[in-house]
């Protein structure tokens, strides 16, 4: 039985999270303002199956692919939101599930680190990251959810609501981690927006 842990439509790409997701993207590189679809189940084997029935299923690209023993999670996107909205659709028929049926979204951590240190900044841009560098004295947002692909929808929200720079966004195995950078106000309103869109999220 296929279990379905992430399920989540963005309607429009934001610039930062689209250009940091085709740093890392192994297939078709997606362009702010496209549509996507991130869906996660498990076992990860059958990912392989649901990709190709929503490639099927209408106009779509695929951007990323990871699987897992125990996860496996899926990217597609599309410029028209009706492509990606129809391929999703199918996707749910084929495993007989509903959106409803996802599971919730838990925030494992969230934490804003004010002012921070150049020591701590130079530590944070030296480790494998593909975003932008965190500056000393900006404010630092984390956030940690599980499952791990609704952290993508978190970084969109909050890139929607302040003018923040992205530095980490890891969305692929037991646990998504966020890390955004900014002023304290900025910060604090990305934050919030963030941990209200996944908290929003329905599921079981």
């Amino acid at each position: 039985m296929i279990k379905l842990r992430t399920y989540v439509f963005i309607d429009s790409l934001q610039p930062q999270l689209a250009e940091y997701m085709a740093t890392v993207s192994q297939g078709f590189l997606p362009i702010p303002g496209d549509a996507c679809l991130w869906v996660e189940v498990a076992p990860g084997m059958a990912v392989h199956r649901l990709t190709d029935t929503a490639l099927k299923a209408a106009r779509v690209h695929l951007a990323q692919q990871v699987v897992e023993r125990n996860f496996g999670s899926m990217v597609i996107h599309q410029r028209d939101q009706s492509n990606v909205l129809e391929a999703g659709r199918i996707l749910l028929s084929h495993m007989n599930a509903r959106v409803e049926d996802r599971q919730k979204c838990q925030v494992a951590w969230k934490e804003i680190i004010r002012a921070i240190t150049p020591d701590h900044t130079v530590l944070i841009n030296r480790q494998s990251r593909r975003g932008s560098m965190i500056l000393p004295g900006q404010s630092m947002f984390i956030l940690e959810t599980e499952p791990a692909g609704y952290v993508i929808y978190a970084a969109n929200q909050a890139e929607k609501a302040a003018n923040i720079t992205i530095i980490d966004v890891r969305a692929v195995g037991a646990f998504g981690r966020l890390t955004l950078s900014g002023t304290e106000g900025d910060v604090n309103e990305a934050a919030a927006a963030a941990v209200a869109a996944v908290e929003s999220l329905s599921g079981i």
